[in-house]
């Protein structure tokens, strides 16, 4: 890292409507740094980043590139210019090769008749080498969500790149996948070129990297050396207050019932989990660690009936369910919140009203069995307000809020059908820190209501901080289980990477 600035944002603004996105920020980024960007949701961060990548205009202030002014028209213009953007979202075409989709722009402007296809898939398997083992020639429709977002991640990769930002490149990725990216992210460094590196974890930033920004409410707050500061100065930069509690008290001893919300015993799909089984008690959040491709998500949508051909038992509540679709599970008052918030959880392009109701919306009909607006309203209100959800109407569509505020726009959708059980998957990806401890305080007191709380996330010290049990799965089995202080990271990854038919207490 040098001191010299490659990037550099002067007094920049920016309006959508009366809702001021960004007032006055200014930024520095020097040359061959791997600069942080922190915030919460809305802080301004991703509208700050489509400015810089000629997504957005500026309504006001300046850009200077290498020293010089620029405008940057268009994310053509600032490709030129060596800026290369992967985003938090994914935006692959599932119906091409990894090929194809990591050379998209070549693939468009070549005036061959013929395109050198095999060629391609060469260069894209000496990029996709540094990453994992990923074969060019497969569909992204057939990759997993970790794999895709190596896809889009080997895309900037491919470009001459001076200045490369990082959206929540980690999100979805293992933590094997992970450290593969750190250290490719520490080469390009080395080699000169910036790196801007937006993520909600705090680890992520001060293993990794040299200086970090902090923007709230649009506005620039601070920028400090990583070595000089505190991962609790970084997150009371970013909300404004000391944030005493991420996770909420666990249920006490007390408080710990021997009744049973959820019982499973020998759930089994034929290719994907066998002889699962376990029990969910009133009262506590139970949480489910494994590696990525372990089968956690899988069981969860087994016992939802959302794929796979599941045999097994189910109870709830004490008493046998026969269940054949979702369809029937959220009649019996069980519901899933999908790790791919985007794509299976909420809808982006219709009212945070219309997304409440969705799940049953039967609820909100009048007697002529069509949607009353008025009812609609009135039940996004009263849950809006129960989650503290944050909107100017609620009926904006969904894509006009932030990421924290669109998770509690899917779990609103959740309660609309006042659940027995829920079964929560990644419920706090892409969410900042002030976030999350809603979301945390919120599955504490649903699970203190009676409501049964099982939560998937890959995050461990989430798992260890909200959950009260944590079941490890390994290769579709269950390994084992961890309860009080032995709920520790290395237990858990030693029962996910070795296994063990074992209870840790």
């Amino acid at each position: 890292m040098t001191d010299d600035v490659i990037l550099k944002i002067s007094n920049l603004s920016k309006s959508f409507g009366p809702v001021q996105a960004l007032k006055g920020v200014s930024f520095e980024l020097r040359k061959g740094e791997i600069h942080a960007l922190a915030g919460e949701n809305g802080a301004g961060k991703s509208t700050l980043m489509n400015i810089i990548d000629g997504i957005l205009q500026p309504d006001s202030g300046d850009i200077r590139f290498d020293g010089e002014p620029v405008v940057i028209s268009s994310p053509a213009m600032a490709q030129k210019l060596g800026i290369g953007f992967v985003h938090q979202e994914i935006a692959l075409c599932p119906d091409v090769t990894v090929a194809e989709n990591i050379f998209m722009a070549t693939t468009n402007v070549s005036r061959s008749f013929l395109m050198n296809y095999r060629a391609l898939e060469k260069k894209a398997a000496e990029v996709l080498g540094q990453l994992g083992d990923i074969d060019p020639t497969t569909l992204v429709r057939d990759l997993s969500i970790s794999h895709q977002q190596l896809v889009e991640i080997a895309k900037a990769l491919t470009l001459d790149c001076r200045v490369l930002i990082l959206d929540e490149p980690t999100a979805a990725l293992t933590e094997k996948e992970a450290q593969i990216l750190f250290k490719i992210m520490r080469r390009l460094a080395d080699k000169g070129i910036s790196i801007i590196y937006i993520s909600h974890r705090m680890v992520e930033i001060f293993d990794n990297c040299d200086r970090v920004s902090v923007f709230r409410d649009g506005t620039y707050i601070t920028t400090r050396n990583v070595a000089e500061i505190q991962p609790d100065d970084v997150v009371n930069a970013m909300v404004g207050r000391v944030i005493d509690e991420l996770y909420p008290r666990k249920q006490s001893e007390s408080e710990k019932t021997d009744d049973i919300i959820l019982d499973v015993q020998n759930l089994s799909e034929r290719t994907r989990f066998k002889d699962v089984s376990f029990q969910l008690r009133k009262g506590e959040i139970l949480g489910i660690a494994g590696l990525i491709g372990a089968g956690r998500s899988e069981i969860v949508k087994g016992i939802c009936r959302l794929e796979g051909d599941v045999t097994g038992e189910v109870s709830l509540n004490g008493r046998k369910l026969s269940l054949k679709t979702y369809r029937d599970s959220i009649s019996e008052g069980i519901v899933y919140l999908s790790e791919d918030r985007k794509g299976d959880g909420i809808f982006l392009d219709m009212s945070i009203a219309a997304n409440v109701s969705a799940l049953k919306p039967e609820q909100v009909a009048n007697s002529f069995g069509l949607i009353a607006g008025s009812r609609e309203v009135a039940q996004a209100d009263t849950l809006g307000k129960r989650l503290n959800l944050k909107c100017g109407s609620l009926s904006d569509p969904v894509s006009s809020l932030s990421g924290g505020n669109q998770q509690k726009v899917a779990i609103a959708k959740m309660l609309s059908v006042n659940p027995k059980l829920i079964f929560l998957d990644e419920p706090t990806r892409g969410v900042d820190v002030g976030a999350k401890a809603e979301i945390h305080r919120i599955l504490r007191n649903l699970a203190s209501s009676g409501v049964g709380i099982l939560v998937i996330s890959s995050e461990l010290p989430e798992l260890i901080g909200v959950c009260d049990r944590v079941l490890v799965v390994r290769e579709g089995q269950i390994s084992g289980e961890v309860t009080g202080d032995q709920m520790t990271e290395e237990n858990i990854m030693h029962l996910a990477s070795v296994g063990a038919q074992a209870t840790i207490n």
